[in-house]
């Protein structure tokens, strides 16, 4: 089996991390590939940012889906361009945060989202409401922005368990999803520290590309996530036409 695990941002650094998590996890007989976009922002924090990283995550799923993927995770906790996603591949397309709310469901009733920056949370509340997590799932920022937690001299990891902390006195949560991939190498580290289940998205979105695959199932393609119609692409985006992006 092969899974592409596509890094929207542009951070190489990161894209290691987020590989290391994933094999980590993955089964014997399963072959991640790690990929970084090649175009777009170093980061992805807000709207903005998110709307510009899409163009280079469509391009390594066209590319990735061609080389013989079986199943691509997106690696970045805002769940970017995963309609588009899924609308464009003939295969399974799994983002981070859908795995890990619904993989966290089944192991607490209560827990919360520790993500990055602020203007982060209110884009993770609205996934969390979308895939039916509200009554059991509060999002809260740590205030770090996402590359300083590669930063050694940073208090980023600090600011994460002091909000790890509030979140388990205040929210009660029995468990904590880690919203942002670049916290992937935190897992293992976290659970010893609060004893309590700590997901990352990526290792859980590893594990359920796995099972679609082995289950032979992949995206329905009759309504809302059928193939794109080929049509004309003008300007900058030419090159995103959906039947020139994937050879169709």
């Amino acid at each position: 089996m092969r899974i592409l695990v596509i890094n929207p941002n542009t951070t190489a650094s990161m894209t290691a991390t987020i590989a290391d998590s994933a094999r980590r996890v993955a089964a014997r007989d399963t072959v991640i590939t790690a990929v970084t976009s090649s175009m777009g922002p170093v980061s992805i924090e807000g709207y903005y940012d998110e709307v510009f990283a899409i163009p280079g995550l469509l391009k390594e799923i066209a590319a990735g889906q061609k080389a013989g993927a079986d199943a691509v995770v997106i690696a970045c906790f805002d769940d970017t361009g995963l309609d588009a996603a899924r609308a464009l591949a003939d295969i399974p397309v799994i983002g981070i945060c859908e795995a890990a709310v619904s993989a966290t469901a089944f192991i607490a009733q209560k827990f919360t989202v520790v993500t990055t920056m602020e203007r982060s949370r209110l884009p993770l509340e609205h996934l969390v409401y979308r895939y039916g997590m509200s009554s059991r799932c509060k999002v809260r920022a740590a205030d770090i922005p996402v590359l300083s937690l590669e930063d050694p001299n940073s208090n980023a990891r600090d600011r994460l368990r002091a909000e790890i902390t509030l979140a388990l006195r205040q929210d009660r949560a029995e468990a904590i999803v880690l919203g942002c991939a670049g916290m992937a190498d935190l897992t293992a580290e976290l659970r010893a520290e609060f004893g309590v289940p700590v997901v990352d998205g990526v290792a859980a979105a590893v594990k359920q590309a796995e099972m679609l695959v082995t289950l032979g199932l992949s995206t329905g393609k009759s309504g809302a996530y059928a193939t794109p119609i080929s049509k004309p692409y003008l300007g900058m985006l030419e090159a995103f036409e959906p039947g020139r992006l994937t050879g169709a």
